[in-house]
């Protein structure tokens, strides 16, 4: 079984929602790191040093490779980030090996069954 890695950096407010619509789409789970800060094409703007942007949250989420691209256009979808400029990224890479997805590869290979 091959798994990439899809990698997101959304408002935080959209955190819940592109959750939520990965694992309707197929994600067995995810890791949310809080409170990034990233720029886009502008600087960000501050008020006496304190920056006005909203924050970040980075999802990680392990998942099968024939299940990547559609979970990758759904959190694309709910999080809006070809429709507004500065609302997120989402990218997948490949993962070359990986261990403590057992639980995982039982539950993937019963749903997906011949595909994988």
């Amino acid at each position: 079984m091959h798994f990439k890695l899809i990698i997101v950096m959304a408002e935080d407010n959209r955190t819940d929602a592109i959750l939520d619509a990965a694992r309707k789409a197929g994600a067995t789970g995810a890791t949310v790191l809080n409170q990034a800060r990233g720029e886009g094409l502008k600087p960000s703007k501050t008020f006496f040093g304190l920056s006005l942007e909203s924050q970040r949250d980075v999802v990680l989420l392990l998942v099968e490779e024939h299940m990547s691209r559609c979970i990758l256009e759904t959190i694309a979808r709910v999080g809006h980030f070809d429709d507004v400029p500065g609302t997120g990224i989402a990218f997948q890479i490949d993962v070359e090996d990986a261990v403590g997805v057992g639980f995982q590869i039982n539950q993937l290979s019963q749903t997906l069954g011949d595909e994988i």
